[in-house]
């Protein structure tokens, strides 16, 4: 599905412009409403300036008129003969400069809040390299004593659903624990209750 040119800017504009609901926001926009709620809140793209999709030719007024009367109405992105851009699917993520300060307590978030986590994961989600990951989690970080751990979808680092999507794979790839057929309880004195009677059979036998 086409997305606009600016996600999360788009949002920020639908959020303080229209009575569209989360779902609906977060659909065109392709981010989770969980998202979209915290730029509702302030709590991200604090400061970011909207931009207007109308002015950009995605969207007219119409389309959220009709939207804003039917919370259950997808909005439909307007046909633009303009090529789009290309989506990169491979390298490193980039993160802007003035964010960069927020990963490393993004990482200590994720080693306290997700250890099923791996450094290669996490490393991939918010774009960040894994001797960093192990400065942070050994807290021999240059900056160690001023780490304090924050959800990187709020800092802006990666999205709600990027976050769901690795903890599903990491959760998927973890060993199921070990089942056993025979619970054995331990007496007061130390013997595994059962155990005589199990000898006594072999004996008659």
């Amino acid at each position: 599905m086409a997305l606009p040119l600016m996600p999360k800017a788009t949002a920020v504009w639908l959020v303080e412009n229209t009575a569209l609901s989360f779902e609906q926001i977060a659909q065109f926009c392709g981010m989770h409403s969980l998202e979209v709620q915290a730029i509702a809140d302030g709590e991200v793209a604090v400061g970011m300036v909207g931009r207007d999709p109308l002015a950009g030719g995605e969207l007219t007024a119409e389309e959220i008129k009709r939207c804003e009367a039917d919370p259950d109405a997808k909005l439909k992105m307007r046909h633009q003969d303009l090529p789009q851009p290309v989506a990169r699917s491979k390298g490193p993520r980039y993160t802007p400069v003035t964010k960069r300060g927020d990963k490393p307590d993004a990482i200590a978030w994720l080693v306290k809040t997700h250890p099923e986590l791996s450094d290669a994961q996490i490393s991939k989600l918010i774009g960040t390299t894994k001797p960093t990951i192990a400065a942070v989690r050994d807290k021999t970080h240059w900056n160690a004593s001023n780490i304090k751990p924050r959800n990187p979808v709020l800092l802006g680092l990666c999205s709600q659903r990027e976050l769901e999507a690795m903890l599903s794979k990491a959760r998927r790839g973890m060993p199921e624990p070990e089942e056993t057929d025979e619970t054995m309880l331990v007496g007061a004195d130390g013997q595994i209750e059962g155990q005589d009677d199990a000898e006594e059979l072999d004996e008659e036998e």
